[in-house]
């Protein structure tokens, strides 16, 4: 009987359309658990489906195939059938009006995510962000559903809703917040200078609120909370141990965000990116757009002490049932239904 390995913690990414026969290589690392995908690896539907067959075999237990998949200007994949989705600030102007409605038609539209990405082999997004909308953060902006915490709950739970109808798991992001910092973390360092209370009231508000048994899984800020403690949130002990595993009593999969932005810097190198995100508590950490130090990262990491308990939550992540493939999901009134709805939320 041939053994099965276990998937490891680090998810990185592929260059281009296809597997290379190098990046097989790096995706059969004991320490490489997952992959994330681009706008640059789809070029169509079937090739979607082939790229995600293919690294599905490269392992005995298939690595979690991940995206990016929000909607409106956070949508990878945009052509050749997918669905456009509009973003999540149209399902807070529909509440205004109509709350029952703005929640039936977030639902309606993660059902429409969810199914689209796994009827091509994908397994997770990395939505919904549960960011408040100050109306001053460029990298969230129109990301956001809301201002009131309340209502970014209610609208993330119906989306999460039709993901799960469709098979898929969620990861709300980005913990405890990032919607009231101007600067983006991607390229520069973001600082809140907000006392812990008021971070608590408003904007980790929606996790608590949700939890694990409506959240898998949770992706912290590259975000600098220095009331709170040094650290930005993703390599924190106190934002992941004591107030995401404790006072909220989150136990779903802890997601570092991409360790190359900016707003990682702080830690230092790639490996110790890696090492301070899984001290604090992370369970998987993202290495994207750069092989090298993907490659570099799996070379120097032990196995990180959490392994075990990250894995066996990791593992939660993966879909529940199968899916009906392309073909067979046009023919679902189902779908038909979310789906012709899209351009009329994006529409108003």
């Amino acid at each position: 009987m041939v053994a099965v390995l276990p998937p490891g913690q680090v998810m990185v990414d592929v260059e281009g359309l296809s597997l290379e026969p190098h990046e097989a290589a790096r995706l059969r690392h004991p320490h490489v658990g997952g992959v994330i995908l681009f706008a640059r690896n789809f070029e169509s539907r079937t090739q979607l489906t082939q790229l995600c067959a293919e690294i599905h075999a490269v392992r005995d237990e298939p690595l979690l195939i991940a995206v990016d998949h929000e909607g409106g200007r956070v949508q990878r994949f945009k052509s050749d059938g997918f669905t456009p989705l509009p973003c999540m600030r149209r399902f807070g102007e529909i509440w205004e009006d109509d709350s029952l409605a703005a929640m039936r038609l977030a639902t309606e539209t993660g059902y429409v995510l969810g199914a689209e990405l796994r009827a091509c082999g994908v397994d997770l997004s990395f939505t919904p962000v549960l960011d408040l909308d100050y109306g001053q953060s460029s990298v969230i902006g129109d990301r956001a559903f809301h201002r009131e915490p309340q209502v970014v709950a209610m609208l993330a739970r119906a989306l999460i809703q039709g993901l799960m109808l469709a098979g898929m798991a969620a990861c709300g992001k980005h913990f405890p917040g990032h919607g009231y910092v101007v600067a983006d973390s991607h390229h520069e360092i973001p600082v809140d200078d907000r006392s812990l209370e008021e971070i608590m009231r408003e904007d980790a508000a929606p996790y608590g609120w949700l939890g694990d048994m409506v959240l898998p899984s949770v992706m912290p800020a590259h975000v600098i909370y220095p009331k709170v403690d040094a650290h930005p949130a993703g390599f924190s002990r106190y934002w992941i141990q004591h107030i995401l595993r404790e006072q909220l009593g989150y136990e779903g999969v802890v997601f570092s965000d991409d360790l190359t932005m900016e707003g990682a810097s702080v830690a230092g190198d790639i490996l110790a990116r890696a090492q301070a995100a899984f001290g604090a508590g992370c369970d998987m950490v993202l290495v994207c757009n750069r092989p090298d130090l993907a490659d570099t990262l799996l070379q120097q990491l032990e196995q990180p002490e959490n392994h075990a308990e990250a894995v066996a939550r990791i593992r939660q992540l993966a879909p529940r049932f199968a899916c009906a493939n392309w073909d067979a999901l046009q023919h679902q009134s189902r779908y038909q239904y979310a789906r012709d709805l899209q351009s009329e939320i994006i529409s108003g």
